[in-house]
């Protein structure tokens, strides 16, 4: 099992990210913080095997508690949840030596995905003393993301008429807005939306309501 901490500043996206560490097979949330110098003292407390480390972070940055950690020899990994998208700070964090880099909002498949490519890289190097070539290159393949497949029974002519759809609203839209726009059936729209923000075309945020789940609303970004 593999035991997470999530440092997130936001009470409610920290308990979504919970949520979907969750329900990954193999891994637990031993604990969840929401300042830099909390998330430090929780590693030293908890001693979790990985981090969700957000950036922007109310007293120290991510970066600053991801150098103290390396400083500190900490023997967790890091992977990073943020909205930053500016190419110095994903410098600063590779060269901080995180696992992965997710850029906010994504789907809980996205999430998924790099968690079971951790851990499959992690398997690559179990019992051993030391690693030939091919096992780093199987390594590094392992937390190298796939490019995403489509879904089942996507039809091209439909994929370009939703993402059409989507970029020229010239805002953002929700599965049943953009199905309306469509003619399309809302399940299935939605099914054509994630698959955009899969491949990069699209995002996704959520706008939190008075009750209920909080909405998902898509928007164009290339």
């Amino acid at each position: 099992m593999t035991r997470v901490l999530i440092v997130d500043d936001d009470f409610m996206v920290a308990r979504i990210h919970l949520g979907f560490v969750e329900r990954v097979p193999g891994f637990a949330v031993v604990g969840v913080e929401h300042t830099g110098q909390g998330g430090l003292d929780a590693v030293a407390r908890l001693e979790p095997d990985l981090v969700l480390l957000d950036i922007y972070l109310p007293d120290i940055s991510g970066l600053e508690v991801l150098r103290r950690l390396r400083e500190d020899n900490a023997a967790v990994d890091v992977l990073v949840i943020t909205a930053a998208k500016d190419v110095d700070t994903i410098r600063a964090a590779l060269r901080g030596g995180v696992v992965q880099y997710v850029i906010k909002p994504f789907t809980f498949d996205i999430l998924r995905d790099r968690l079971e490519r951790y851990t499959s890289a992690l398997q690559h190097l179990t019992g051993q003393a030391e690693a030939a070539q091919s096992d780093v290159d199987e390594l590094f393949h392992a937390l190298r993301p796939a490019r995403v497949p489509p879904p089942k029974g996507l039809n091209e002519t439909t994929a370009t008429l939703v993402a059409t759809v989507l970029r020229d609203s010239g805002s953002d839209l929700s599965a049943a807005e953009c199905a309306e726009k469509a003619g399309l059936s809302r399940v299935s729209t939605r099914r054509y939306l994630e698959h955009l923000v899969q491949s990069g075309k699209a995002e996704v945020r959520m706008r939190y309501g008075g009750t209920g789940r909080p909405e998902h609303r898509y928007r164009w970004v290339r």
